[in-house]
């Protein structure tokens, strides 16, 4: 295997679940499953010692669960990015996800492409949230029900979706350049890094750069996050 693999750990308590996604994953090149573990206790383990880019983790296992799982992941130096997978379309699942830090929320009816586009995404840093899943989010976040969103301009005044003129009063008071306000649109429509290097012109590390400095003037922790305050701001509007 080449040194640069993309490396995964897999966690789920069903051995034929593991053994399918093994098949599916490293049938892509450039994947490699480097350890799996029966629930999330082992998971943990599994990613202190084999340092993955990746772990898919099941939401329902015995013990420690999916979720308290990526929450002691994500509290590690230096953390792999986490895909949520799970049988149900449930959005408390949903949301407790998010709020324990992953990346990406797929079920696992998903199709064997899906998966492998999944995996990828994350492990270029960016998060995975299909656009109803991200409606979702958005609707449930701006009425003052989501996972840790923030609730204030760059003031400490408390805020919720608003006008043209609200988005670039928040816009100004965390300082955000109009370019990094442009790139937070283009989150908010769902397009990746790559993606919004291609609309912008510009190199996918420059898109990198504008992200990291959104989120760190926001005050966010993530890209979902960034959306989430985006639409609560004004700064982006649905449709």
């Amino acid at each position: 295997m080449a040194a640069d693999d993309l490396t995964i750990v897999l966690a789920d308590d069903q051995d034929l679940v593991r053994a399918g996604f093994r098949v599916i994953l490293e049938s892509e090149p450039g994947f490699r499953v480097v350890g799996e573990a029966a629930d999330g206790a082992a998971a943990v383990e599994a990613v202190v010692a084999l340092r993955p880019d990746v772990v898919c983790l099941d939401v329902q296992m015995p013990g420690v669960d999916g979720l308290e799982a990526a929450r002691r992941i994500g509290a590690l130096p230096d953390p792999p990015a986490v895909l949520v997978l799970t049988t149900f379309d449930d959005d408390d699942a949903l949301f407790a996800a998010l709020e324990a830090g992953a990346s990406g929320f797929l079920l696992k009816n998903a199709s064997p492409e899906r998966l492998i586009d999944a995996v990828r995404t994350i492990a270029a840093g960016d998060a995975l949230l299909a656009p109803d899943v991200t409606r979702r989010v958005i609707s449930r976040a701006t009425t003052g029900h989501g996972p840790g969103c923030p609730t204030s301009d760059g003031a400490g005044t408390a805020t919720g979706p608003g006008t043209a003129a609200a988005g670039a009063a928040a816009v100004a008071a965390v300082g955000l350049t109009e370019r990094e306000a442009e790139v937070l649109r283009l989150l908010a429509r769902g397009l990746s890094n790559a993606e919004i290097a291609r609309a912008l012109f510009v190199g996918e590390a420059t898109v990198k750069t504008h992200v990291s400095n959104v989120l760190q003037k926001a005050g966010v922790r993530d890209r979902i996050q960034a959306v989430v305050w985006a639409f609560e701001h004004g700064v982006a509007t649905a449709g």
